[in-house]
């Protein structure tokens, strides 16, 4: 089951399947590590949340992702985006979108975060009313994500959009190794 779960220390994103791991910062089995200093407290409130992303080819319709026993589920359809975090345009903290990525011969089986990485730096991205400008759009592994997680999903830091998916899918294992991770900064409130 592709899962998020929450620790009192960690957020961690499971999105795209693969092999359960241990995370150091939890000590809990997870899938797809992303890891984040959040609190289990911090679900997102119904008001305010985003409900569109819309990023260079990327129009995606976006729901919350609920808490129940310290884990969050995002949406099974790889055309609607997850949220957990801050709503959008809040004055600090992350606003954290994950969606799935598909690999899947077959079509129309895409996900709206497939070509993620291919977003240029300086790229807008509108959020149901809220404008953010991407300033990283990178491919790590999934350890050095953990590694950055307290300071990329943090919510009382700077105002921040970070979108994650999967990436490095292995058809030998039906796994993928590594995600993609894009950030965007506060900007002007202009769609």
């Amino acid at each position: 089951m592709r899962r998020l779960l929450i620790g009192l220390v960690v957020l961690v994103v499971s999105g795209c399947g693969g092999a359960v791991k241990e995370t150091p910062e939890s000590g809990r089995p997870v899938r797809d590590v992303v890891a984040s200093e959040s609190s289990a407290s911090s679900a997102p409130a119904t008001t305010d949340q985003p409900r569109r992303l819309r990023l260079a080819w990327i129009d995606a319709p976006v729901v919350p992702v609920r808490e129940a026993n310290r884990v969050l589920t995002p949406p099974d359809d790889p055309s609607v985006l997850g949220w957990w975090g801050r709503p959008a345009g809040s004055d600090n903290g992350t606003t954290l979108l994950v969606g799935h990525t598909v690999h899947d011969p077959r079509p129309g089986f895409v996900g709206k975060l497939d070509a993620l990485e291919h977003v240029p730096v300086g790229t807008r991205a509108y959020v149901s009313g809220h404008t953010y400008v991407v300033t990283e759009n990178m491919v790590i592994s999934k350890t050095a994500l953990a590694k950055r997680a307290v300071h990329l999903f943090q919510q009382d830091g700077p105002p921040q959009l970070v979108v994650v998916t999967c990436e490095g899918y292995d058809p030998s294992t039906g796994e993928y190794h590594d995600n993609v991770v894009l950030i965007a900064k506060k900007g002007s409130n202009h769609e």
